[in-house]
């Protein structure tokens, strides 16, 4: 089996990398950008003997339809994508023209390359849904979409050209919509992260005991990365193309309570006080993402084997082992 990967050398991409390298029968492909850092994945073993790289830019047609011609791939992890949401206010253009146009290059290549059953993983996000009343939750596929900001727009968007070409084409696209999914590797611009770098900074000194902050009011599903690389694979090998199937666990948190939380995990923890900054407070938030999961456990068999707990603990010993890195390093 050839299984490629988009966005491999980005966080979601470098775990399922982890998981694929556990899987001796099957065949790795994986692209990178020209300007790609390969940090996350340079120290992954096997990476650089049991995967072939593909220079690709998900941007431009021709790239993207030399790499599924060459390859040929029966699976496809769709991950490449700009997956923050706080730049797609100002660039709204690049979240598009990565996760839009992106995505339709690489259906029309499997179209015009008759590759109608190549089984392709489009993950959306629990962002599509937006600004959700109290009274609908928890949320269901068929819950209105309400999406509050460009990148929500993007993925709504390429969910819905996911199921056009399945409708239009046959192509076996396979549809989720991933809830919050958190572990180590993740860059700091996001909450979780941002909060364990600070935490590790105040304790390696001399940083002043205070930890900045957005919203911490938003409640979300957690799930730990790693266990999402796994319904990842499930969701591809036993999800009917075309449905919507909606990934997280059960374990539902305000922001401030993972902030707590992590905050319990450090010795410095009575004298770190929160202070918010309003730049880290994004014009529009979606205060309530819960969903019903049930349905992806039931079809699947997945279930987190992560607790959320340890979840945390691994971000946080990332960021201090990235914190004392970078005081060692002249």
């Amino acid at each position: 089996m050839k299984v490629l990967v988009t966005g491999a050398t980005g966080f979601v991409g470098s775990h399922l990398l982890d998981l694929l390298l556990k899987m001796p029968q099957i065949e790795i492909h994986a692209t990178r950008r020209w300007a790609s850092r390969m940090t996350l994945v340079e120290h992954i073993e096997g990476v650089e003997t049991r995967i072939r790289w593909h220079l690709c830019e998900l941007g431009d047609p021709f790239s993207v339809d030399g790499v599924v011609s060459s390859v040929k791939p029966d699976r496809i992890f769709h991950l490449g994508a700009q997956s923050f949401v706080s730049p797609s206010w100002g660039a709204p253009e690049t979240c598009f023209r990565t996760n839009v146009m992106g995505t339709l290059y690489l259906l029309e290549s499997l179209r015009r390359n008759e590759l109608a059953a190549t089984r392709v993983l489009l993950p959306g996000s629990g962002e599509e849904y937006g600004d959700v009343p109290e009274a609908e939750l928890p949320i269901r596929p068929e819950t209105q979409l309400r999406p509050v900001n460009p990148y929500a727009v993007s993925k709504v968007a390429q969910d819905l050209l996911g199921y056009e070409h399945h409708k239009s084409y046959g192509l076996q696209v396979i549809r989720v919509r991933a809830f919050n999914h958190e572990g180590p590797r993740r860059d700091c611009v996001f909450a979780l992260p941002s909060f364990a770098r600070q935490i590790a900074r105040i304790e390696a000194g001399p940083a002043p005991p205070v930890i900045t902050v957005g919203n911490l009011d938003a409640r979300r599903n957690w799930t730990d990365v790693r266990d999402m690389v796994k319904a990842y694979w499930l969701a591809l090998e036993k999800c009917p193309p075309g449905e919507l199937f909606l990934i997280g666990s059960r374990q539902i948190l305000t922001v401030r309570e993972c902030l707590e939380k992590m905050l319990s995990m450090s010795p410095k923890k009575e004298l770190i006080s929160i202070e918010t900054d309003p730049a880290l407070v994004r014009p529009t938030e979606p205060m309530r993402l819960e969903a019903d999961v049930e349905p992806f456990g039931d079809l699947t068999g997945w279930t987190p084997e992560i607790p959320f707990e340890q979840t945390l603990r691994d971000i946080l010993e990332y960021w201090r082992s990235r914190v004392s890195l970078e005081r060692r390093q002249p």
